[in-house]
């Protein structure tokens, strides 16, 4: 008698929006002394590596402000511009976490659609997603730049309208408590990572379904439950 195959979970998401820095990407130390670089660059006092880490999410005007509030407003476009020089110099030293390429193909076996919800500008994007091992990973994706920074819900808004997708059918997953905020603020369910920018005990009152603390228990949670 032949055995009946397993069955595998009903699908919990169609679209899953992950952020990039810190939770696909490694850069969340690359982008911590670049923020304290650029700072110290206009004269002002660098952040601690806890106060830099903590606007990474947030669009890149909006995250400068806030990690060096003693430097005046005119020259905010100086201090964005010396921490586009910085990570420029160095953005090709890092790398997707270990994991997350066979993590992305297995949701795209499931049929998933995937997007990008990131901090980044549309350029940065545009410039990481050149890798040819990303090529027609990504269905869609939204920046800072072109919507509204996090925690503001416009960028999952605008993908949930593109892709005809209800809030609760949407899984937003990210390092930060801008990011889970950000998935409170639309309706829409969230995991976050305890590998990237924050620390997983600020995530508890935004109640994400699950924290994984390595891209493997992402992964595993990913296959019971999305």
């Amino acid at each position: 008698m032949q055995k009946s195959k397993p069955l595998r979970p009903t699908r919990q998401f169609d679209l899953i929006a992950f952020d990039w820095d810190g939770t696909l990407f490694d850069s969340t130390a690359l982008i911590t002394r670049c923020i304290q670089a650029a700072v110290v660059d206009v004269g002002g006092r660098p952040p601690s590596d806890k106060d830099a880490a903590y606007v990474i999410g947030l669009g890149l005007m909006q995250a400068l402000a806030h990690a060096a509030p003693d430097v005046p407003q005119h020259k905010y476009a100086e201090l964005g511009a010396r921490y586009k020089h910085h990570y420029s110099a160095h953005q090709h030293d890092i790398s997707l976490f270990a994991g997350i390429l066979p993590l992305l193909a297995d949701l795209k076996a499931r049929n998933h659609v995937l997007a990008v919800a990131t901090g980044k500008s549309r350029r940065g994007l545009n410039d990481a997603l050149k890798s040819v091992e990303l090529q027609g990973v990504f269905d869609g994706s939204r920046t800072a730049d072109e919507t509204a920074g996090k925690p503001h819900p416009l960028m999952l808004q605008e993908l949930m309208q593109e892709f005809g997708v209800e809030p609760s059918r949407v899984l937003m997953v990210g390092d930060t408590t801008h990011d889970l905020q950000m998935a409170l603020n639309a309706g829409c369910p969230s995991v976050g990572v305890s590998y990237g920018a924050h620390e997983p005990s600020a995530f508890t009152a935004l109640h994400p379904r699950f924290v994984a603390h390595s891209v493997a228990e992402l992964h595993t949670w990913f296959s019971a439950h999305a």
